[in-house]
């Protein structure tokens, strides 16, 4: 793998309500591994925007997409909370997804965590707090980016876990 695209998400980042302390951090972490890494524009929580992203980066040729955000569920839960659709639009899009649930303290889902292939091109999610996203980076990384999705996606889903629930 020689070449990624870091994606965040989110209306909340296009807003300039939070800024973007994600995608520096996953730039940071791919580029110890050899990978260069370019960061897009925040893309709208769109489910149609989301898949034209996927879309588009596999047809410039990246090996890998790095979706940041848009991985939880609680807007099924309060219609006030952030709609995410990443998770939905990769569960969808990816061949042979592979797909951990990880639900809160209070029972509603809190992250799904995607990570397959849409055509040659490794494409994973993320959440998007500062320390998930860093945790599931990193044992990415560690696990190594030839391993199979399934392993991928089980050793980030234990690293978020860790953030939220501890050791």
């Amino acid at each position: 793998m020689r070449r990624a695209l870091i994606q965040p998400t989110g209306d909340e980042l296009l807003a300039g309500i939070i800024e973007d302390t994600d995608s520096p951090i996953i730039c940071a972490l791919l580029g110890q591994i050899g990978i260069q890494s370019v960061i897009a524009p925040p893309a709208q929580d769109d489910e149609a925007v989301l898949e034209q992203a996927v879309r588009q980066a596999a047809r410039e040729g990246y090996d890998l997409m790095v979706l940041i955000g848009g991985s939880g569920g609680g807007h099924r839960h309060d219609p006030s909370l952030g709609r995410d659709f990443t998770h939905c639009v990769l569960e969808r899009l990816l061949s042979q997804a592979h797909i951990t649930s990880l639900y809160g303290k209070n029972g509603h889902l809190w992250s799904r965590l995607v990570c397959g292939y849409f055509g040659n091109m490794l494409v994973m999610n993320v959440p998007g707090p500062f320390r998930e996203a860093q945790a599931a980076i990193q044992a990415m990384t560690a696990c190594g980016l030839h391993a199979p999705p399934e392993q991928l996606n089980q050793r980030m889903a234990q690293a978020v876990c860790r953030t939220y629930y501890g050791p």
